[in-house]
């Protein structure tokens, strides 16, 4: 009996080890959306308002159920007023676009006369992060995101996001736009880095802490460029479609390909 009672503890602590490492390789929000300690809509509430009460985000879901899609005019009325609450804080003549995916919106402040299009994402989610701030006269695009995994982004003022842009810093890292700055259509802003020196570990499960991103003052970016984790871009720079920036750009300068090569400098 008392054999065959350690080969089944064995078993058992062979079982919850691989349980362990497998749980260790799953990517994004999986190892915590799937937590057994917590009830789903426990997991849930910690997910879109945080570590708020059950009345906040009782809050949240009826006014995402009630006026998050409601068209026209009367939406964009109703979702101003009702809207503000889930906020840290929401400056004046801030315009909420339809079906928009908010996650612990009370980590995000927005400046006054915002433009947050229709389906885009402002996530904040962090447990120890500050969250986004957002400055005066921005516009973000439809389709885009901004996003924050135990991180922060700051956006300055008169800043144009198009379409279908994606802002993601992760892992204690920060994105810094300044002001007056246009960002094209399908750009993406990677502020994440990992360590993939062990092949039998998915890359994604192994973030390591991230240097950020700094877009400085009157840089145009234009559609489809990639930024990688640890650049920043020079004031008044332009950066080429599609390329692929790698490294720091200094000011002033016009750059471009994969990776981004200076090909010629602004006077001025």
């Amino acid at each position: 009996m008392k054999v065959g009672y350690k080969i089944r503890k064995i078993q058992m602590s062979t079982k919850t080890t691989k349980e362990e490492t497998k749980s260790d390789q799953w990517p994004g929000l999986h190892n915590k959306l799937f937590d057994p300690k917590k009830s789903s809509s426990q997991l849930y509430k910690e997910m879109t308002v945080g570590d708020r009460g059950w009345g906040s985000w009782l809050y949240y879901e009826l006014v995402i159920l009630f006026f998050g899609l409601l068209p026209g005019a009367l939406g964009l009325a109703l979702r101003r007023v009702f809207f503000k609450p889930l906020f840290q804080d929401v400056g004046r003549n801030v315009i909420f676009g339809r079906n928009l995916n908010l996650r612990q919106p009370h980590k995000i402040k927005i400046g006054d006369n915002v433009i947050v299009d229709d389906d885009c994402t402002l996530d904040a989610k962090g447990s120890s992060n500050q969250g986004i701030i957002i400055g005066d006269l921005v516009t973000i695009g439809r389709f885009s995101s901004i996003v924050c995994k135990e991180a922060d982004i700051s956006i300055g003022s008169h800043v144009n996001i198009g379409t279908n842009v994606k802002i993601i810093a992760a892992n204690k890292g920060k994105i810094e736009i300044g002001n007056s700055i246009d960002i094209g259509s399908g750009s993406h802003f990677s502020g994440g880095s990992y360590d993939y020196s062990d092949a039998d570990q998915l890359p994604s499960s192994r973030r390591v802490d991230t240097k950020g991103i700094r877009l400085e003052d009157l840089a145009w970016i234009g559609a489809g460029v990639i930024i990688l984790d640890g650049v920043t871009i020079g004031t008044k720079c332009i950066i080429g479609a599609g390329a692929v920036v790698t490294s720091d750009i200094p000011p002033n300068a016009v750059a471009a390909g994969v990776p981004a090569k200076i090909k010629s400098a602004r006077s001025g």
